[in-house]
């Protein structure tokens, strides 16, 4: 999987930081960006955007990425792009267990019978419904940065599925490197030395970063 910064906002931390300073009458944005990240007052961060390209994801990520509906979603068609056979992803659990010869075995006979399928006629939207959800795609993501912090909290940690956080750690080191302060304390729960599941990993990164006035 592969994950490209497409672009996003210019000077995001100032946009949202005038915003915060609107609503509190405040002659610093850069502090009243701070406070308001800090209070939870975090509307103002709706102002900034980033843009992705995602390529390799396979369709299991895909459908819990979609379920972050407050995002735009170019997504590869499966109904004009031809599959092909080779873009399979598999978790390393799948392999560790010793399914890997079976899984791929099963995944090349459902694409086959995709193929010949498509050949005799049958249309690709419909030959489909044959294809395994291992399957990669390729997709374009923006999203505010209101829903990217609330995407890295539930994505970033331990208890996410491996590859969507793998995506989501990915997405927050591009982030970072743009707009440090937006993204300060964004990742999982326990960064801020909380953990909201019921079943908690018990792997906990408690590395509270400051928001006051200096870095």
């Amino acid at each position: 999987m592969t994950v490209e910064l497409m672009a996003c906002t210019p000077d995001p931390e100032r946009i949202c930081g005038e915003a915060a300073a609107i609503c509190t009458h405040s002659g610093n944005p850069e502090k009243a960006l701070r406070a308001a990240i800090r209070s939870g007052h975090e509307s103002v961060l709706e102002h900034a955007s980033y843009t992705f390209r995602i390529t390799g994801l396979s369709r299991v990520a895909l459908a819990q990425l979609t379920r972050h509906r407050l995002a735009s979603f170019s997504v590869q068609s499966q109904r004009y792009v031809p599959l092909k056979p080779e873009s399979q992803h598999y978790p390393d659990s799948i392999q560790k267990h010793g399914f890997s010869r079976k899984a791929a075995r099963l995944s090349r006979a459902a694409m086959d019978l995709y193929a010949e399928m498509t050949e005799a006629g049958v249309p690709m939207e419909d030959a489909r419904y044959l294809i395994p959800q291992g399957v990669e795609t390729e997709l374009i993501l923006t999203m505010n940065v209101r829903e990217l912090r609330h995407f890295f909290r539930l994505r970033c940690c331990e208890r996410a599925q491996e590859e969507m956080q793998n995506l989501a750690d990915t997405m927050l080191e591009l982030c970072r490197n743009t707009a440090p302060l937006l993204f300060r304390d964004a990742g999982a729960p326990c960064v801020l030395g909380t953990c909201p599941e019921a079943h908690p990993c018990g792997s906990y990164h408690v590395n509270p970063p400051s928001l006051r006035d200096h870095p």
